[in-house]
């Protein structure tokens, strides 16, 4: 509550379910997340696809289905292959939101960073409505020199004071 959100997203399925429950037992609304998750990356083989394969596959459907029982109200399927999804999505009774998992899903997120081009990186799933990344290499050159050449910050930026209370300090 004092941190103003509505909700918290956890990546993980059934490794994860004992603390999704107690989260949202907890009173926390959560958003589950399977598939390409982010912060395992590296166990993960690295950002690519994943379910591709039978077995592989099984283990997201089953994840999916683990978030659901454990009481998340959406799931994010992110890079995971859109048959997949489409499947996941039908069986599941909670909304799914893709991130690279095609059309099926019944919401659609992307990075802000990839939809604006900041991050030099487009993944495949990633539109791109504007190429903001020579505008940021721009803004941020402008302001090291100006803070270098001592250009900023002038006193149009400063707050300023009664000085003579320095005088008492």
């Amino acid at each position: 509550k004092e941190s103003g959100v509505d909700a918290v997203k956890i990546e993980g399925g059934r490794k994860v379910a004992a603390t999704l429950s107690a989260v949202v037992d907890a009173g926390i609304p959560v958003v589950g997340h399977v598939g390409l998750m982010p912060q395992y990356r590296a166990m993960l083989g690295g950002l690519k696809v994943q379910g591709k394969e039978l077995e592989a596959a099984r283990q997201i459907l089953t994840d999916a289905l683990a978030v659901e029982e454990a009481g998340c109200f959406a799931i994010v399927l992110e890079a995971v292959p859109r048959p997949l999804a489409r499947l996941i999505t039908g069986r599941l009774k909670i909304p799914t939101i893709g991130i690279g998992a095609g059309p099926d899903c019944d919401g659609q997120i992307l990075v802000l960073h990839d939809v604006l081009g900041l991050t030099g990186h487009k993944p495949k799933f990633a539109g791109q409505w504007a190429d903001l990344s020579q505008a940021v290499v721009e803004a941020v050159s402008g302001y090291c020199r100006d803070v270098a050449e001592g250009k900023f910050p002038t006193d149009k930026q400063s707050f300023k004071m009664d000085e003579s209370i320095l005088d008492k300090l």
